[in-house]
């Protein structure tokens, strides 16, 4: 189908404080958002070698590794990450900070994605490991709540693309639904490992009605956002923004005077959606795109370079849920509260716009339909009191 794009007229004229607003983080690594002077404290406690034993210098080379344009130096920075990772200690306090400092950047209610499989190497089974994380977010959100900032978060359970233990890993997110974990996704090397290798998986939680976002469109294209949605049974894509692969831009249709029956005429493009493309957009199916991570991975390099380029607009222009998320905070060396600014500075967006895109995040939340309605009535609220 084809549908017209329009071109601001002028840049908005904005004055945000981004972090007072409050925000839906759905795509937020546990293992990528560690701070730097735990990982320094902990790999004493555990012996293990770091880069760096300076906290400054540390994050400092977790942001270069991630931004070298190499894939193997940007996992060699999880290498780290997950090797302090291994005890319950040390899961307890990753998890709590992580709520922490999702509170700082006002985030009122926070996924937390993370792969359980990846954290038994010194000794705890697969439950226990959940379990530990669980007990350091619910004294993250104990402590922060004490402090009058309300905080909700969930764990996404993760099973490792690469891996064969989609059903297990599965089982556990089951065993685990009613005390802290709220859906399923699966994670790693997307090219080449594809949603298709876990479908009983999918089919056992389908079943047991339990929520699954897929990381796809990202490192590869439309064929693995359709295995998402068709033997992964997607309800949100992580990334998802090679779905603009599907859609044809030309800049060309609003310049002369003739109009198909039905178009309308544009100031800048006519946008063609493919039927891949057409079909997540009529269906409402969230994006949880992360602006910045998308440009160290390089899954923007289809669309050209640098955050101009980046697709994000054009899916927001022509009404795709799209969503703000960081993927991890602590390689890109940004929060929240930065990508929300990035994208505003980028494409003029006003406090109206962050509202709808917060609020796309809001109703993909893996959360109960009345406590969806009351996090969009909170949003809403927190908003308009930023406009008066």
């Amino acid at each position: 189908m084809t549908e017209p794009i329009f071109s601001a007229d002028e840049a908005a004229d904005v004055d945000i404080d981004f972090r007072s607003l409050p925000k839906v983080s759905l795509h937020d690594h546990l293992d990528g958002g560690l701070r730097p002077a735990t990982i320094v404290e902990l790999a004493a406690e555990v012996g293990h070698e770091l880069p760096s034993t300076d906290p400054e210098a540390l994050g400092r080379w977790f942001r270069e590794s991630a931004d070298s344009g190499s894939l193997v130096r940007y996992l060699e920075t999880f290498d780290h990450t997950v090797a302090v990772m291994q005890t319950r200690e040390g899961l307890f306090r990753v998890a709590k900070e992580f709520v922490e400092d999702l509170a700082d950047d006002g985030v009122v209610y926070g996924e937390v994605r993370w792969a359980p499989e990846q954290h038994l190497a010194r000794g705890l089974t697969l439950d226990e490991a959940v379990e530990a994380v669980q007990a350091g977010l619910d004294a993250g959100v104990e402590e922060v709540a004490a402090g009058g900032r309300p905080v909700q978060v969930g764990q996404l359970v993760t099973a490792m693309r690469h891996a064969d233990r989609g059903q297990e890993i599965a089982e556990l997110a089951l065993r685990h639904r009613d005390r802290g974990v709220v859906g399923f996704d699966i994670a790693g090397a997307e090219d080449g490992f594809p949603p298709s290798r876990f479908k009983d998986a999918f089919t056992y939680l389908a079943e047991h009605q339990f929520p699954v976002t897929i990381h796809a469109g990202e490192a590869a294209g439309v064929d693995s956002i359709v295995d998402a949605l068709v033997n992964g049974r997607a309800l949100r894509l992580g990334h998802g923004v090679r779905i603009a692969e599907d859609i044809q831009v030309d800049f060309d249709a609003g310049a002369g005077d003739q109009q198909e029956p039905g178009q309308e005429q544009s100031s800048l493009a006519m946008v063609t959606l493919g039927r891949v493309a057409s079909w997540v957009r009529v269906r409402g199916i969230p994006l949880e795109c992360s602006p910045s991570s998308i440009l160290q991975t390089g899954a923007i390099a289809p669309f050209g370079e640098g955050i101009g380029s980046h697709p994000f607009d054009l899916l927001y222009q022509t009404g795709f849920k799209v969503t703000i998320n960081v993927d991890n905070r602590l390689m890109g060396g940004v929060t929240l509260s930065d990508e929300y600014e990035l994208l505003v500075d980028t494409f003029d967006y006003d406090l109206d716009d962050l509202l709808e895109i917060t609020l796309n995040a809001a109703e993909a939340a893996f959360l109960p339909l009345e406590e969806r309605e009351a996090l969009v009535e909170y949003i809403t609220e927190g908003f308009q009191a930023r406009e008066s």
